[in-house]
């Protein structure tokens, strides 16, 4: 124990490297002559007392290289039950042989970490398992137990943070000189090794705190003294884990902070640098576009440049009659598969004129066909976005406010230390993380822009169309920018439904078809001529530091008249800082919408959040493209603000990337304002961000069926302010869908035995069926629910409340 801590003293990786109970395999080696490898042979050496041997008769391993090794037994059949074996940690893989001698020649098996789980099944045994391979290991003892998972782990880690930065390098540009730019790649790398040791300190410290304390549990249980002395040589070798890390984790934060400290003004002055730099580079790159631009339209223009001087200012007959011209606020974009962000370059205006044709012709490519005046695109200004929504008003009074929120404290350590690793839909959460609004009216507010899609329909080229379907795609995640909290999960049978057909042309319905995975389909029709449907499944994730959202399933939209058929898919929404610091969500991914009657796509990427980047925070970029690959409109915006379109008049190859493809270089027009966000309602701070629609989206209405989520109590309990009730009403909800569901599994078992087919579940209004689009099985709206509600009987309706 006195060594041990003597050692802690000492410098943080020889700390880590030395102590037998935490080899630290995410460790890199330190510039200088005293560099040293990380090997299960160094670490052995403060634990070969503790009845291990895990590392004895091992050669030591390569310098620079992350490496533990040892004897385990491994079990291999039941006539021989568990042999002894030598593994070999190393590169985030785990080999074993039959003998030290055949680490030359033959290895009998190898594991991969990085995809690999790890599990304890007694105080002795470990089992990994990745994919169809399984391996059964037992160790001498339990500290040598302990010894190898921490290594395994550590190992696991680094093999998925080298997967997930292989390229992270790829994109450097260079610093001032060469010594500049290797001593910054050094730094970099020295700060990256210490935050590794910083993390993986505090995941040993999670573990090692959550073993001591079952240990003294077990040891405040006990009754007989022959136990007694058993159980306390545990705890105290559990303490004494807990705190050698701690003491490792101190120190790494004190070299950490001495490396920040030391090298700060140098890389402000190199970013200081690169931020000239980039900004003088971006500047003659305009001032080139520009000369050759203006070159260019020279060049063309020359033959009959006096009759084009000498036209009078109103003649827009001249101007069409010129092949050279060009709209007035030309632009250029690099394509979006080659380069993050665009480039805009406007034109001289003095040697172009504003035409006055029909956008029809959009897709030919005509600048002369851009005119916002005779198209159904809407300009950017505050005019035309009242105009739009004068024949939204709806026609009943809605409520424009809710209860504000409480304001109550909560442990969120306490209940999150449970949950890592776990489906979310799986884990009993307090209302205290929740809005009062369920997972159905979520997805209905999915159309609080469904304007757009109105517009569409009036839209003659499919291009145009696939624009605003576009818009609207995108225009479906500025509500959860704010939107930190988390809906209610719905009871397996709840529906919803939004009946604005007389307010705003549609009417929508939602219904929870099935609980593990959770999964809620979605109908809307619209007399304005449109019918969007969807099943939506959500696989979400909780990693410890954020939470993964995943929606699986495809979404579709069929315009009546034209027949046009467009499906897409949702992107991946991140909530970060769940643990510690403020809540923020992030959407990632790319979106691939397909008319599959014209066969035009749209490509749109959603750049995920990045502190060292310059562009745009929640940017969206975007390229729609016709059946041949023509491209026609370029899309670009943030998910949280706005929209814009800008049409293609004629695309050129450019410079070749640093990946080695040749750059698409698209001029444009000037862009067009497709979609804005309105702006949220006085109060919605305490109104937990809500827009104007989410306000009214719980608010009670008669003539629902039984099972809408308006008459949820918990729910209802909950937006009125009484959460200490809600929290009793869900956990009493809960328990009684898990009584439906047991009961549901005894009838299988029941059905199983007889030899008879058990079919289910069965949705109410919904039906499953092959989609003959994507060849998925979905459950589509099969009819009846209008109906039902036209006379008032709800008799099939579910007792779910």
């Amino acid at each position: 124990m006195g060594k041990a801590a003597a050692l802690c003293s000492g410098s943080t990786r020889g700390l880590v490297s030395l102590l037998s109970a935490v080899p630290c395999l995410a460790c890199h080696e330190l510039p200088g002559p005293g560099r040293r490898a990380m090997s299960a042979e160094t670490a052995g050496a403060g634990g070969r007392g503790g009845g291990g041997g895990a590392a004895a008769g091992g050669a030591p391993a390569a310098p620079g290289s992350d490496t533990y090794k040892g004897w385990l037994f491994k079990w291999t059949n039941y006539l021989k039950g568990y042999q002894r074996r030598w593994f070999v940690l190393s590169n985030g893989l785990l080999s074993y042989y039959r003998t030290q001698a055949e680490m030359a020649h033959t290895c009998r098996g190898t594991i991969n970490l990085s995809t690999a789980h790890i599990d304890t099944e007694d105080s002795c045994n470990i089992v990994l398992s990745n994919g169809g391979r399984t391996y059964h290991l037992k160790a001498s003892s339990e500290v040598e137990r302990q010894r190898w998972v921490t290594a395994l782990e550590l190992a696991k880690a680094k093999a998925i943070r080298m997967r997930n930065n292989q390229s992270d390098d790829s994109g450097d540009e260079e610093p001032a000189s060469q010594s500049d730019k290797s001593e910054l790649h050094g730094t970099l790398k020295t700060l990256s090794s210490k935050l590794e040791d910083l993390s993986t300190c505090n995941d040993l410290i999670a573990k090692h705190g959550a073993a001591l304390q079952r240990s003294l549990s077990e040891l405040e249980n006990l009754k007989l003294p022959a136990e007694s002395g058993e159980k306390i040589k545990a705890v105290n070798e559990r303490a004494t884990l807990f705190r050698i890390t701690s003491n490792a984790m101190i120190n790494a934060c004190r070299d950490f902070l001495d490396l920040a400290e030391t090298h700060s003004r140098k890389w402000q002055r190199a970013l200081q640098y690169e931020r000239e730099q980039r900004i003088r580079l971006e500047e003659t790159i305009e001032q080139l576009a520009k000369q050759h631009n203006s070159l260019e339209r020279a060049c063309r223009g020359a033959p009959g440049s006096a009759g084009s001087t000498g036209t009078a200012k109103g003649s827009v007959q001249s101007a069409k009659g010129e092949a050279s011209d060009e709209d007035e606020e030309t632009e250029y974009f690099d394509a979006m598969e080659d380069a993050p962000a665009f480039i805009t370059v406007t034109a001289d205006p003095k040697h172009h004129r504003r035409s006055g044709s029909n956008l029809s012709g959009a897709s030919e490519g005509h600048p002369e066909d851009w005119n916002l005046e005779d198209s159904v695109f809407e300009s950017s200004n505050q005019s035309s976005y009242n105009e739009s929504c004068k024949d939204l008003l709806p026609k009943k009074r809605r409520r424009s406010r809710i209860p504000d929120k409480p304001n109550y404290s909560l442990n969120l350590w306490s209940i999150m230390k449970n949950c890592i690793g776990k489906e979310l839909s799986k884990i009993p959460m307090p209302v205290n993380f929740n809005e009062p609004l369920s997972m159905l009216q979520r997805l209905t507010e999915d159309l609080e822009y469904h304007e757009l899609l109105d517009k569409a329909v009036k839209c003659e080229s499919s291009t145009e169309q696939m624009c605003f379907v576009a818009a609207f795609s995108v225009s479906s995640y500025s509500t959860t920018v704010h939107r930190t909290a988390k809906p209610f999960n719905p009871l397996l049978g709840e529906t919803y439904e939004l009946d604005r057909l007389e307010e705003l042309g549609f009417r929508s319905l939602c219904e929870q078809v099935s609980h593990h995975p959770p999964a809620a389909a979605h109908h809307v029709f619209s007399k304005r001529g449109w019918t969007l449907w969807q099943e939506i499944t959500i696989a979400s994730k909780f990693r410890g530091k954020y939470l993964s959202i995943m929606p699986l399933g495809a979404i579709h939209l069929e315009f009546h008249s034209s027949g046009n058929h467009y499906v897409w898919r949702k992107v991946t929404s991140t909530v970060h800082n769940i643990i510690v610091g403020k809540l923020w969500i992030d959407q990632s991914g790319e979106i691939e919408i397909v008319n599959h009657k014209s066969k035009d796509k749209c490509q749109l990427k959603f750049t995920p959040y990045s502190y060292f980047s310059r562009d745009v925070p929640r940017k969206v970029t975007g390229v729609v493209s016709d059946a041949d690959g023509k491209a026609h409109y370029v899309m670009s915006g943030t998910w949280d603000e706005k929209m814009e379109c800008s049409k293609i008049v004629q695309s050129s190859h450019g410079s070749t990337g640093s990946e080695g493809k040749q750059k698409t270089v698209y001029q444009t027009l000037s862009p067009k304002v497709l979609w804005k966000k309105y702006p949220l309602p006085e109060n919605a701070e305490n109104m937990y961000f809500f827009s104007s629609l989410a306000l009214t989206l719980n608010e009670p209405e008669e003539r629902v069926a039984p099972t809408d989520s308006r008459l949820r109590p918990d729910q209802r309990l909950m937006e009125s302010g009484r959460w200490d009730e809600a929290n009793v009403e869900k956990q009493r909800l809960e328990e009684k869908q898990r009584a439906v569901r047991r009961r549901r599994e005894a009838e299988a078992v029941e059905a199983l035995e007889e030899g008879k087919d058990y079919e289910g579940y069965i949705p109410l209004w919904f039906e499953r069926k092959v989609d003959p689009i994507t060849g998925e099985l979905i459950c589509a709206y099969k009819g009846g629910y209008w109906e039902a509600k036209d006379k008032q009987d709800w008799s099939s309706c579910p007792d779910i409340f």
